[in-house]
């Protein structure tokens, strides 16, 4: 590390169900196949307020998944070609019981480097800062586990229906696209008013996920021959609308979520993903321990080159944001707001270099 860095920096730190922006937290340490990053954006994912109101972080662990930087120093291990300078984005193990400095709400954060995206000059750290989790949601959920979706790379030739249920979150919007680019005919689900954006991602059809005949209209257009649902609300109420829009043959039928949640029928695979195994290292969460798993983090590292690609060449839209004030200060008051269902449709941004010199904001979630 070079000797004009910083021994210390801010960043939100937990300590229960408590969060804070501390000055003096000690840099993370590189570690072989990691890299250390500058900070330049941040942003919320409903996983951020959910680990510290679940108090399960380590004492003045690091909060925070999404973010956008420039590269300082690459571990010796990291395979893919970055040097200092790069422009970055990419997304960590935030509130960490097992590693409490991996979190990226900080001034300076460590990454895993082979997960990281290249950043287009087109695109912009505040937009940038709002995709790595979700692709990582995505690639496990459509592609890799819970639906086995053919990868972009290899498209479908047939049309293949597939239902995205919540296509105007940060996921789904996502999704649509990775689908899209894969051949698939995506169905999807959100309020009317979003209707417009997620036919500009590409869904061939959209339905009123409060209109009770929802799953009957998915059902009906797909002439009850529906195989393939994701589902990135992952509620009681989501699985019942894929249940019931899913073909009555439950053969060959797969559901896939990003919470625990039961469908309500028998029959269909279903699978349950969790986009924290992809950094190939072991780690407690909630009284369970979860050991490294090889082949998730290779699936998510081409996953991510796939990801990088597309951005690339345009083929790939980042979520719509909204710029918070203050940093880092203001992202804790951004959690509140999402814990209590204050955001639709924007992924929030800050730029941690507009944390205020002196902040003693402290939030309960």
């Amino acid at each position: 590390m070079s000797s004009s860095m910083p021994a210390t920096m801010k960043a939100i730190i937990i300590n229960g169900n408590k969060a804070k922006v501390a000055s003096g937290v000690p840099l993370p340490k590189i570690r072989p196949t990691y890299v250390l990053t500058k900070v330049d954006s941040i942003a919320l994912n409903p996983t951020d307020w959910k680990h510290i109101s679940g108090k399960r972080a380590a004492p003045d662990g690091i909060s925070g998944c999404d973010f956008s930087g420039t590269i300082v120093e690459v571990g010796p291990e990291v395979t893919k070609s970055f040097k200092p300078g790069d422009r970055v984005a990419g997304t960590t193990h935030g509130a960490n019981l097992s590693r409490p400095e991996d979190g990226c709400f900080a001034e300076y954060a460590i990454a895993k480097g082979d997960l990281l995206v290249k950043l287009p000059d087109s695109l912009s750290f505040e937009a940038a800062a709002t995709f790595p989790l979700g692709v990582s949601t995505v690639g496990q959920g459509l592609f890799q586990k819970a639906l086995k979706l053919n990868l972009p790379t290899d498209p479908v030739k047939d049309n293949t229906p597939v239902l995205i249920y919540g296509g105007s979150t940060a996921t789904g919007s996502l999704g649509i696209q990775f689908a899209k680019a894969a051949g698939y005919k995506v169905l999807t689900t959100c309020s009317p008013h979003n209707f417009n954006f997620v036919k500009s991602l590409g869904a061939d059809a959209v339905y009123d996920y409060r209109d009770s005949d929802c799953a009957k209209k998915i059902n009906k257009d797909t002439n009850d021959s529906l195989k393939l649902a994701w589902d990135t609300i992952s509620l009681e109420p989501s699985a019942k609308i894929c249940s019931e829009a899913l073909s009555s043959n439950s053969s060959g039928a797969r559901y896939g979520s990003i919470l625990p949640v039961k469908l309500p029928r028998d029959g269909v695979e279903t699978t349950m993903t969790f986009m924290y195994t992809i950094f190939n290292d072991p780690f407690e969460k909630a009284g369970r321990q979860t050991p490294a798993v090889p082949e998730d983090f290779e699936f998510a590292k081409k996953f991510f080159d796939i990801t990088e690609k597309m951005l690339a060449e345009g083929k790939l839209k980042t979520h719509p944001e909204q710029v918070g004030p203050k940093g880092l200060e203001g992202a804790l008051q951004g959690m509140q707001d999402l814990k209590n269902d204050k955001v639709t449709g924007k992924k929030l941004v800050y730029r941690v270099r507009e944390t205020p010199e002196a902040s003693n904001v402290e939030v309960e979630l």
